[in-house]
């Protein structure tokens, strides 16, 4: 059984990307720059963005909070949107979620311009993906696809089974899983046996948000077990599966915290490096 460390791949890939940085800014003298609007006091958000932030100018980014109250308009934020989005400096942007009731989601993702849509969230990207064409990808998924990838190289043929359905990762990771030719099965709250369906999985991921859900009977011996959950149970941070009992049966697992996270973060600079070179050609 293999434990997966996110947090090793996350730094390999940030390497990667600060040494493409230094030939850039070498030859161009100018470097990719990430703008994240963050919206209110929500504590795991201001988390998450502080390490954005600091992972961002560890491989030599341009990195930019935008800090607004909880009570700040739509219109203010789509006006600073439109204003980023002629922004040659700004090579991605991204609104942090949650957002407060008063501001729409779907207003504020749509008005991000598909080639700064660092999240992968326009549908413009969700187009592009679904197709198969080239366009930009949400980071946890493929952040997952790469430590599958780094367990298994070809994954043709292989059955995976996604516990979630949301536009965030249960959708485009069966997307990203299709290109790579897997049979691909969608399970969510309302599907019948969700054991039974889960134990055909190769690659089972699990995408849902409820804590300890997937339990060692759910799980065939020797899947690649890939835990997206974020959830905090007893003071203490636990996935969607149960660990302790899977890793004994799985062939390969990401633990909670240090598997999904880190590759999450590392992902979205991969995106923001994409789109700086896409704005120079």
């Amino acid at each position: 059984m293999m434990i997966i460390d996110g947090k090793k791949e996350a730094k390999l890939l940030r390497e990667e990307i600060k040494k493409e940085i230094l030939k850039i800014k070498k030859s161009k003298n100018k470097v990719p720059g990430l703008t994240v609007i963050l919206i209110g006091n929500y504590t795991p958000s201001q988390i998450y963005v502080k390490n954005k932030e600091k992972n961002s100018k560890e491989v030599g980014m341009n990195s930019d909070v935008i800090k607004y109250s909880d009570d700040v308009s739509e219109k203010e934020i789509l006006k600073k949107i439109k204003e980023l989005n002629n922004d040659q400096n700004v090579s991605g942007i991204l609104v942090q979620l949650p957002l407060p009731k008063q501001i729409d989601k779907e207003k504020i993702i749509n008005s991000i311009h598909p080639s700064k849509d660092v999240d992968g969230f326009n549908p413009v990207n969700v187009g592009n993906l679904s197709s198969g064409y080239q366009g930009l990808v949400p980071c946890t998924p493929m952040g997952c696809l790469m430590l599958i990838k780094k367990v298994e190289k070809n994954l043709s043929g292989k059955h995976a089974v996604i516990i979630g359905r949301s536009n965030l990762n249960g959708k485009p990771m069966a997307q990203l899983l299709l290109k790579e030719n897997c049979t691909v099965t969608i399970v969510h709250s309302k599907t019948k046996n969700l054991q039974q369906e889960c134990l055909k999985a190769d690659i089972l991921v699990a995408a849902v948000g409820v804590p300890n859900l997937v339990k060692k009977d759910w799980v065939k011996k020797d899947a690649i077990v890939i835990d997206v959950g974020i959830n905090k149970l007893n003071d203490k941070i636990v996935g969607d599966v149960e660990f302790d009992q899977v890793k004994d049966i799985a062939k390969a697992i990401t633990p909670v915290p240090g598997g999904v996270g880190p590759m999450t973060i590392a992902c979205l600079l991969k995106n923001t490096l994409e789109c700086f070179k896409a704005s120079q050609t």
